[in-house]
């Protein structure tokens, strides 16, 4: 498992204003820590340092060490706001993990033997998946990197389901906590007719 850390620095010039000049000048992304039972604090991270956290997509999974001013807090990325054209971060929001309380985080799924699959490799089947990630809810110690969707066994017409996932011991899918078994991925058959 891969440990991720930030470095920060406590913010107290707030507002719109102000998030612009550290963007511009600084080179530097606004960003509010949320939750535990501590007040909401403003910090800001260095652009370069948070582009390369999240070039891994495991980091939207996984517990980041925050360093700010000395202490250090463990927290989720909560919410991105990026630039709508560049693609860059404009804002971070974190919320903090507290080791003996369930989270909710939104784990990446994994499709694998979509390729090797009989309905595609023999039957010309095609794979449309209709979820990339799931939300779940456990403790902090049970959050998974990603969950695995095995298409191996899966026939044309078929769909499969968050009831057909194997989560880990100690998580929960929320959506089927309440009692939406929704569709995550389907193998149709192919809409281009061989000559």
């Amino acid at each position: 498992m891969t440990d991720f850390a930030l470095n920060a620095d406590v913010r107290s010039d707030l507002g719109k204003g102000a998030s612009r000049r550290l963007r511009r000048n600084a080179n530097l992304i606004p960003a509010v820590i949320y939750g535990g039972d501590k007040a909401p604090q403003s910090i800001s991270l260095l652009a370069k340092d948070v582009a390369k956290l999240i070039e891994d997509e495991a980091a939207f999974s996984h517990v980041i060490a925050l360093n700010v001013a000395g202490t250090t807090e463990t927290v989720l990325i909560k919410a991105l706001q990026r630039h709508p054209a560049k693609s860059f971060v404009l804002h971070a929001d974190f919320v903090r993990v507290v080791a003996d309380h369930k989270l909710t985080a939104h784990v990446p799924l994994h499709f694998i033997n979509a390729e090797t699959a009989d309905a595609v490799k023999l039957q010309g089947g095609e794979v449309s998946h209709t979820m990339s990630e799931v939300e779940v809810s456990c403790l902090p110690q049970n959050l998974p990197e990603f969950i695995e969707v095995d298409l191996a066994k899966v026939a044309i017409g078929q769909t499969v389901h968050l009831s057909d996932l194997t989560v880990p011991a100690g998580v929960e899918l929320v959506a089927l906590a309440h009692g939406n078994d929704l569709a995550i991925a389907n193998i149709h058959a192919s809409r281009v007719q061989g000559e």
